[in-house]
């Protein structure tokens, strides 16, 4: 398909907002495509908003809800609540469509649209690619409405204390009485909701970046700096540090010694759990690519069976979904829990967590102490084009080169980021030293043959 990847990435439409894909017009034309996409099933159909905290939120929804309105569709806004919150809304109100307005871990610069249908799930590639070429037509031909000249979307607040009901309901009867809690909300999605979620369930929790200001979401803050939640539970000599992103979507965990705990180890105590609880089905868990090879061995040890999907929670799930799996996630903390949610939660793992350390009486500490993990180390490459890295003689050279090396002491990952201009370099192997050497030398041919000058 060569209109593949005009405008959809791997999680929906990014860009710099205000430039193209993410310009007035191309905005537009969504809401227009998406209109007629859902009037084809739904007379009546109804869309539900919400959004991040970046200052181009209000107008790129003011303008994606012209397009749908234009079309025939009725709004609806919940305003800044974490993407899992639209997915559940949707599923939950009697919506056709939900429309997330976020550019999740990126820069406040950037922003993005992404889409669910309206049974929670992220709308496939075969209907976001369907929606392309009309998208274009329209943002070519159709007259875009000036963002500052339309009225805001109004935000109805109930619908963010139904999100907030549905977390407390998926973890009855918790309390965080006699726990010391540092959560860092990442001056995003999360300061919206985490200090009404963490005032009903007691305990000591101190909440961090919860004033946004439009362009400070995850400015050294949140689940891409969680060494700076793992140094705050250390000085405040608290029992567990919770990171969240810009949307909320997934969440870093610190331990009481300073120690970031990530998505593997996160999968690694609730497949314990489930599976001690006989909801582990399969006694399998999905994983990616870039999970560790020591949560590979840890779950061995435990009698479950570990299966990497592509990187990108809709692959993870779609795995998950083939092989009716009850729980998948990444290592960059996007956890899924098809039983409780339709999408990645941050808010959701972190009471899940806190509810298993209530029932095990153990911290995470002590849930995750045998994890013993590999050394491994992510180069990011900014490139200028997304060329097959194995046309490339110089990289495939240096791939192949590590790949002998290793063997099966490692591995070596290598892929373009689905949502930046990057390109990843994951070398994982019990040599530090090989592991290293491998990284830089790959990155360096990427470098010397797609790097940004």
């Amino acid at each position: 398909m060569t209109n593949a990847r005009k405008l959809f990435g791997t999680d929906g439409i990014r860009a710099v907002a205000g430039e193209y894909p993410l310009d007035a017009a191309t905005i537009y034309a969504t809401g227009l495509a998406l209109g007629h996409s859902l009037r084809k099933t739904a007379t009546k159909p109804k869309v539900i908003l919400g959004r991040d905290t970046r200052e181009s939120g209000p107008w790129i929804a003011a303008t994606l809800a012209a397009g749908l309105i234009e079309t025939g569709v009725r709004v609806e806004s919940a305003g800044i609540v974490p993407t899992p919150a639209v997915a559940f809304l949707a599923r939950t109100h009697g919506f056709q469509a939900g429309v997330v307005i976020s550019a999740s871990h990126n820069p406040w610069q950037d922003n993005g649209i992404k889409l669910f249908g309206a049974d929670g799930f992220k709308l496939a590639d075969a209907m976001e690619l369907a929606m392309e070429e009309e998208i274009l037509h329209h943002a070519a031909h159709s007259a875009a409405p000036d963002p500052s000249t339309l009225p805001a979307v109004e935000d109805n607040a109930a619908f963010q204390a139904d999100y907030i009901q549905f977390l407390l309901d998926c973890v009855p009867g918790l309390s965080l009485d006699g726990l010391r809690i540092v959560a860092d909300c990442a001056n995003g999605a999360a300061a919206a909701v985490a200090p009404k979620l963490f005032r009903r369930l007691g305990g000591e929790v101190s909440l961090l970046n919860v004033a946004p200001d439009g362009r400070n979401i995850n400015l050294n803050c949140g689940a891409l700096h969680p060494a700076y939640v793992a140094i705050e539970v250390s000085a405040r000599e608290a029992d567990l540090g919770l990171t969240f992103d810009g949307d909320a979507d997934r969440c870093m965990l610190a331990g009481s010694h300073n120690n970031v705990i990530n998505g593997d180890a996160i999968l690694l105590v609730a497949a314990r759990d489930l599976k001690a609880r006989g909801l582990l089905t399969g006694d399998l868990v999905v994983a990616t690519t870039m999970s560790n090879m020591g949560l590979e061995a840890a779950l061995r040890r435990s009698g479950i069976t570990m299966l990497r999907a592509q990187v990108g929670d809709r692959y993870v799930l779609e795995a998950m979904l083939a092989r009716n799996a009850a729980l998948g996630g990444e290592q960059s903390g996007h956890i899924l829990l098809p039983h409780l949610a339709t999408t990645g939660d941050g808010l959701l793992t972190a009471l899940v967590v806190l509810d298993l350390m209530a029932r095990s009486s153990k911290s995470i500490d002590e849930l995750t102490a045998d994890l013993k993990v590999f050394p491994q180390v992510i180069v990011n490459v900014r490139v200028r084009e997304r060329k097959p890295l194995e046309s490339i003689p110089s990289v495939a050279a240096a791939i192949r080169a590590a790949e002998v090396e290793l063997k099966d002491t490692g591995r070596v990952v290598i892929r373009y980021s689905g949502t930046e201009p990057l390109a990843r370099v994951m070398i994982e192997a019990e040599s530090e030293e090989a592991m290293r050497r491998h990284a830089d030398a790959i990155a360096h041919a990427i470098r010397a043959e797609l790097g940004v000058s």
